[in-house]
């Protein structure tokens, strides 16, 4: 199990989440990219922890991902099932559980201050924190023809991962006004949302 995680994982973090992984009786499965989601935990029809985590995910991604979803599982066997899925029960466990992890044998030196303060009130989805977020990606296989929102000009035109097409207008607060071409409808983008820029 140990050489799997490593293939997943900082190395410097695989004896501690092998050691989650053990003491809860976790069934993890790595799986396919699902746009919607990184990771899933659910309790089997057997009674059986198994988590699922996303193969294409960065190490420190993986990682994060893999604790939070333990994190569920702890939480539930600690507070019951009635808690709210990502309720203050589930942060205190989050915490808890990422604080062995926040050092820097484990998150490299770019990373490291935001994963900090990100745990201070850990959210649902680390995505919702831009500054993390952005962080994490520079860690991804980017594909050479993938932007980022806030590198397309304005003015441009981007596409989204369904085909759908968008005209970059100007920064409202933290997100990015872009008219969708079809339809006239203005939508919000987050700055690191992931786009490919269509040829003008």
């Amino acid at each position: 199990m140990s050489e799997v995680l490593l293939k997943y994982l900082p190395e410097h973090s695989v004896p501690l989440c092998f050691e989650l992984i053990k003491t809860n009786s976790v069934h993890l499965k790595i799986v396919n990219e699902r746009q919607t989601r990184h990771g899933d935990y659910r309790r089997g029809l057997s009674g059986k922890h198994e988590i699922t985590v996303n193969s294409n995910l960065n190490k420190y991604r993986f990682l994060i991902t893999l604790v939070h979803e333990i994190s569920h599982l702890v939480a539930f066997d600690k507070f019951g099932r009635n808690i709210k899925p990502h309720g203050v029960e589930w942060k205190m466990t989050f915490q808890r559980l990422m604080v062995p992890f926040i050092q820097p044998e484990i998150f490299p030196h770019s990373v490291l201050p935001l994963v900090a303060r990100h745990f201070r009130n850990p959210t649902a989805s680390s995505d919702t924190d831009a500054h993390l977020a952005f962080a994490l990606k520079q860690f991804d296989e980017r594909k050479p023809d993938v932007h980022f929102v806030h590198e397309v000009p304005s003015g441009s035109m981007f596409r989204i991962k369904n085909g759908r097409i968008f005209q970059k207008k100007g920064l409202r607060t933290k997100r990015y006004e872009c008219v969708e071409v079809h339809s006239g409808r203005l939508f919000l983008f987050n700055a690191n949302a992931e786009v490919e820029i269509v040829p003008g």
